[in-house]
């Protein structure tokens, strides 16, 4: 039979005995009056109660769960401590590596140290302290991270838009394939992911792509080069827009469903004006080419994957050489600007897979067109730590993880 140690009043005892047959066990009260506290004689007093707050006091002798969910958590330490004196704190859900823990040592030492106050910061983790007298004060007996050991398969949306095409004389280029899909990722499964350039002056974008055992591979496929000259404008991820007198070219090439980009606009007025159309964005057709002015390019699509939205995709604006319009606006989401007679042309923006401007003269070089990017978001208590490429990573956003590649790599779930 287990022993219990009982404080309070010591005028009497309290003796539990076990019946020598069915029955209940006998509690004979102490004579004397007093407020009485069962003490546990050995481990830890684990608190029902899972620490939410921004701020713990804690007590020797407890061991705290502690979920940083929503905010950061600043623990504080007993003021004063006796030797062997424990606590242990444990990551409830494991959400240490997006809010993090700080220790405030309350004028004791940690390990010997009274500054900087020790912070943790790795999901899944578990500190035991034992306080080992004044000079080394509070020292992790055991401080380490386990593996999430659910293992299951888990959600994750995706964002892939491939490279955006290279400007050329007169049509503005196509943007970059636009696709998102939400898949089944499994635990130590490695998923590759590659990101298309952007055009070279003339060229066409490269394509993007992710892909993996068990999984659906998704390409965005690379935007069309603007138009030269009369020509009619290119097909790919979107249309490049037609050069003066001449038909936008095909976007969503090849076909997917939803459509990965729209087509380029028809060239404007060929001798004497020299006017290209706009180059096809993810969520529009590139404007025609105007009476006095290039086509504006098609615009881009908006995407909340990252937590806030962003237009990404915006086809490149037609050039022209004599209309004496201005410049024609690149499509919302990283289009490059449409020129006039060979100035004012700007490239497709780096990471949207903007298709870039016409240039509105013949004369080479011309502008680049905007690479694209992967990006994935996964639950936050899924998300593995394992990647390769460099790829930024953004903790908590809404209990999410978001990977972000803007080069290729790899992610394993």
């Amino acid at each position: 039979m287990s022993s219990v140690k009982i404080a309070g009043d010591t005028s009497g005892l309290i003796t539990l005995a076990a019946p020598a047959a069915a029955g209940t066990n006998t509690i004979t009260m102490p004579a004397a009056t007093g407020t009485m506290a069962l003490l546990e004689t050995a481990g830890l007093s684990w608190q029902s109660s899972i620490v939410t707050a921004a701020t713990l006091t804690a007590v020797a002798g407890r061991g705290y769960w502690i979920d940083t969910t929503s905010n950061a958590c600043t623990v504080t330490l007993p003021g004063s401590a006796s030797a062997g004196d424990e606590i242990v704190f444990t990551d409830y859900a494991r959400t240490w590596g997006v809010n993090n823990v700080t220790v405030n040592q309350n004028s004791l030492k940690y390990q010997a140290e009274t500054t900087p106050n020790p912070v943790w910061s790795t999901d899944g983790q578990s500190v035991a302290l034992v306080y080992s007298g004044a000079t080394k004060g509070w020292i992790p007996n055991h401080d380490a991270a386990v593996a999430y050991g659910v293992g299951g398969a888990y959600s994750a949306d995706m964002l892939i838009i491939g490279g955006g095409g290279g400007g050329e004389s007169y049509g503005g280029a196509g943007a970059g394939g636009y696709r998102t899909s939400t898949q089944t990722l499994s635990p130590g499964t490695i998923y590759t992911v590659a990101v298309g350039a952007g055009g070279t002056s003339a060229g066409y974008g490269a394509d993007s792509q992710i892909s993996g055992a068990s999984l659906t591979t998704i390409t965005s496929t690379g935007g069309s080069r603007g138009s030269n000259n009369a020509a009619v404008g290119g097909v790919g991820g979107s249309g490049g827009g037609g050069g003066y007198g001449s038909a936008g070219g095909a976007g969503n090439t090849p076909s997917t469903s939803p459509s990965q980009g729209n087509n380029g606009g028809a060239g404007g007025a060929a001798s004497p004006l020299f006017i290209g159309g706009g180059g096809g964005g993810a969520g529009a057709v590139g404007q025609a080419g105007q009476a006095q002015i290039g086509g504006a390019g098609g615009a881009g699509t908006a995407s909340s994957i990252t937590g806030s939205a962003v237009t990404r995709a915006g086809g490149g604006g037609g050039g022209h050489r004599y209309g004496s319009g201005g410049y024609a606006a690149g499509g919302a989401g990283g289009g490059g600007t449409g020129g006039k007679d060979g100035s004012g042309q700007t490239a497709g923006t780096i990471n949207t897979g903007g298709g870039a401007g016409g240039k509105g003269t013949n004369i080479a070089p011309f502008l680049f067109g905007g690479s694209g990017v992967v990006i994935l978001s996964i639950p936050d208590i899924s998300y593995s730590g394992i990647t390769t490429g460099f790829p930024t990573v953004t903790r908590g956003v809404s209990g999410k993880t978001i990977i972000t590649f803007t080069g290729s790599g790899t992610y394993s779930g």
